[in-house]
């Protein structure tokens, strides 16, 4: 089911995987870069349903828009703002989540909106090849209990050049930024794909 989300800086979509019963509704967001259909995405948007997880993909209003290019940090915080009352309608938790840019305006919003976690897939600590210019702060800042997955080998920063912080970080093996694997990892993407899911799911049934 999709739902049509007028907001300040355009309209947004959402598309809703309902879990029966659910507990918790994962809420997440595409990249700068890309859109709902990320392996990540779809994954957990097919897996979560059955383990009680209600899973919202969002497009950002510059997607649904038709443009190419991500507007500014400032008027993605907007968007998600601006979703987030049907968000949170089923008066179900909320864990706010994207992928890439998406995982920052999680970060960025999630006190402020009274997200129960954050979800951060493939968290860009910093563009490529400039490690001087980290991010850190808005993972470190997002004051509810958060969830990094990374790929081992994600050129906007490896699981090991993260700092020390209270979040938890899933590692996966090789992958890139978009969790691609190669075809010579020891692991195939399939395996790569199920780590990501069942880490989500252990860690939402952790914060229970």
């Amino acid at each position: 089911m999709t739902e049509i989300i007028d907001t300040d800086a355009g309209a947004a979509r959402i598309t809703w995987h309902r879990a029966k019963g659910a507990r918790l509704v994962l809420a997440v967001s595409h990249g700068a870069g890309g859109g709902i259909e990320a392996r990540d995405l779809r994954a957990l948007a097919q897996a979560l349903p059955e383990h009680g997880v209600t899973v919202a993909l969002v497009e950002q209003p510059w997607r649904v828009a038709g443009k190419k290019l991500a507007p500014a940090p400032r008027t993605l915080d907007v968007g998600w703002r601006g979703v987030w009352p049907a968000l949170a309608g089923s008066g179900l938790p909320v864990i706010s989540g994207g992928r890439s840019a998406g995982a920052r305006v999680a970060c960025r919003t999630a006190t402020e909106l009274g997200a129960h976690a954050v979800l951060a897939l493939s968290f860009p600590l910093h563009p490529p090849g400039k490690p001087e210019k980290s991010r850190a702060e808005e993972l470190l800042g997002a004051g509810v209990p958060t969830l990094v997955v990374q790929g081992g080998n994600d050129p906007f920063g490896k699981p090991s050049e993260f700092p020390e912080g209270s979040y938890e970080l899933v590692e996966v093996p090789h992958g890139d930024h978009g969790f691609a694997v190669p075809k010579r990892a020891e692991i195939t993407q399939e395996q790569a794909v199920r780590l990501i899911t069942d880490g989500v799911l252990a860690w939402a049934a952790s914060l229970e």
